[in-house]
């Protein structure tokens, strides 16, 4: 496997670190990565996901978003724009100097992104959400009261992991602004849409709303007896399996016979 770190900047010249991890021959697709909320690269889904699929012989980048990980930037500056941004000037990225991303896989927060990122990307052609939420605001519902706390005081801090971050109204703003409806209605791009049932970060009842506003082609996999951040490796490994199975009949050439 071929392991390349780089560095690129994003819209607002901030510096941006992403790595690449390739199969030694030439890879099937490139594949962009967009990781969790507050999360990085490095989060051991995405690391254990991305190298599954450089098995079955994908080309596969993840990048830390704006202000995360090894990337510049004041994380208290970001939100869902800037996450679709930083999706974009990585695809960018990536087309100068790999291949342009033919497939799109989204975690959480960054698969609501994805899907808002995608229509930017014209070389995608199979999109993935995981454990997706279907509106960007509902990343506030996992803090009490931070609504309510935001427009109050204007901002507050959030502590997650062993982590504490800002939360500004700018950022409530920001998330309120988007409306992911019309975007998924007109992706024209083949979706996969996989969430678990007990997942106690975002409902499972937010795939089936991104489910129901996708056109065809779509496909909708529950992913039972998995948590939001599939910690177990049989589980990561399963969804890579899974995602190549369901890309290769979306990215197939079309031969003189199909045609």
């Amino acid at each position: 496997m071929q392991r390349t770190k780089f560095h690129y900047k994003n819209k607002t010249g901030d510096q941006l670190t992403g790595i690449q991890e390739a199969p030694d021959e030439n890879p099937i697709a490139q594949v962009l990565y967009a990781h969790c909320f507050t999360c990085t690269k490095d989060i051991i889904t995405a690391s254990r996901i991305s190298r599954a699929l450089v098995k079955q012989g994908y080309a596969v980048t993840r990048f830390d978003f704006t202000g995360l990980g090894e990337s510049a930037g004041d994380f208290e500056k970001t939100g869902f724009s800037t996450n679709i941004q930083d999706i974009i000037s990585t695809a960018d990225y990536l087309r100068e100097n790999f291949q342009a991303p033919e497939i799109l896989i989204g975690h959480s927060f960054g698969g609501a992104a994805t899907l808002a990122a995608a229509r930017h990307i014209p070389e995608s052609k199979a999109i993935v959400t995981l454990a997706a939420p279907s509106t960007p605001a509902t990343i506030l519902a996992h803090f009490r009261n931070a609504r309510e706390k935001i427009l109050e005081k204007g901002e507050i801090q959030v502590e997650i992991g062993e982590k504490k971050y800002l939360l500004n109204r700018k950022f409530l703003d920001d998330a309120d602004s988007h409306d992911l409806a019309p975007e998924i209605a007109s992706l024209n791009k083949a979706l996969l849409v996989l969430h678990a049932p007990e997942d106690e970060t975002v409902d499972i009842k937010h795939a089936e709303i991104i489910f129901s506003a996708a056109r065809y082609p779509k496909s909708f996999v529950s992913l039972d007896g998995m948590d939001h951040l599939l910690t177990t490796r049989s589980d990561a490994v399963f969804v890579a399996n899974l995602i190549t199975a369901w890309a290769a009949i979306h990215l197939r050439k079309q031969t003189p016979s199909e045609q």
